[in-house]
């Protein structure tokens, strides 16, 4: 169900989130977890100072290479984390870019060059939809640990400015696990503990209904079908803080003249900054005129 909060709801919201000592986990109606210090703030312990982008800026998703198209003219471009290299992230730099590191955090995928680092009892059911990818048991935080944890300090070796971490919401998916709301948390959490130590910021992927308790440790947010789906407004908790939100809408639900008619205005209206794209994220690309 849609959730649309005024303003000034959500600054009181926010107010109890940030001083109660306790999140309770809604979905499961019984289990709290502790509500650690946030990590959103460039207080960490790596020298880098951590990007921390705006509602305003521009920006580019592709993750079909080769080539990238670097001849756009965009504040931010969204890049694969094992098919781009430190080169090309510098370049962009020199045109005056930042560059989102993408990879997946919540599933495992068979034709990554660290597949078989993977312990078999933490990879679960197919993602429906995706050949060669599995959901996995985000609880076994230690056994993940050093495989993302790996795969984040290449981000920062590559000199990327934040990271987006895909499928970070797999407590409402048919996972193979009973994933609950509270390990969804715990998870996500740590992730943004492990992004801000690198000086990379953090962007929470989708995962609209956990926005309002994970605003204090995600920089900014990147959304898929929320125009197509309806429930954009539920990222009311970072727009309200003034953090950036990138929506991706797709051309298998949108044309271009309903895209630019129908989902443009919205967007304006919320502060989103929209792009139209092809399902497999190749460099073709629609803004918002």
């Amino acid at each position: 169900m849609n959730r649309f909060i005024p303003l000034l709801a959500i600054g009181l919201l926010l107010g109890m989130a940030c001083t109660s000592p306790d999140i309770t986990d809604e979905a499961a109606g019984t289990t709290s977890v502790p509500l650690q210090t946030p990590v959103s703030a460039p207080s960490s312990s790596s020298s880098r100072d951590i990007w921390l982008p705006t509602s305003s800026l521009t920006w580019q998703w592709q993750l079909t290479v080769p080539p990238i198209d670097t001849s756009l003219n965009v504040d931010v471009y969204d890049l694969d984390l094992f098919e781009t290299d430190a080169g090309l992230v510098s370049s962009l730099h020199a045109q005056g870019r930042r560059v989102i590191c993408y990879l997946s955090a919540g599933s495992w995928e068979d034709w990554r060059p660290d597949a078989d680092q993977f312990p078999p009892e933490v990879i679960g059911r197919n993602y429906v939809g995706w050949e060669g990818e599995k959901w996995l048991d985000i609880r076994q935080i230690d056994k993940l640990a050093p495989i993302l944890r790996s795969r984040l300090d290449q981000c920062a070796a590559k000199g990327f400015d934040g990271v987006e971490p895909d499928n970070i919401d797999g407590f409402g998916a048919d996972t193979g696990f009973p994933l609950t709301y509270a390990d969804q948390l715990a998870f996500n959490r740590w992730l943004a503990d492990e992004a801000h130590t690198r000086g990379l910021s953090i962007g929470l992927k989708n995962d609209s209904e956990q926005a309002e308790n994970l605003l204090p440790f995600f920089d900014w947010a990147l959304t898929e079908d929320c125009f197509a789906q309806e429930w954009c407004e539920e990222m009311t908790p970072f727009i309200a803080a003034g953090k950036a939100v990138f929506a991706a809408e797709y051309t298998d639900e949108w044309t271009v003249a309903q895209f630019l008619n129908q989902v443009c205005p919205q967007a304006g209206d919320l502060g989103l900054s929209v792009i139209l794209k092809n399902r497999d994220l190749d460099a073709w690309r629609q803004a918002c005129q």
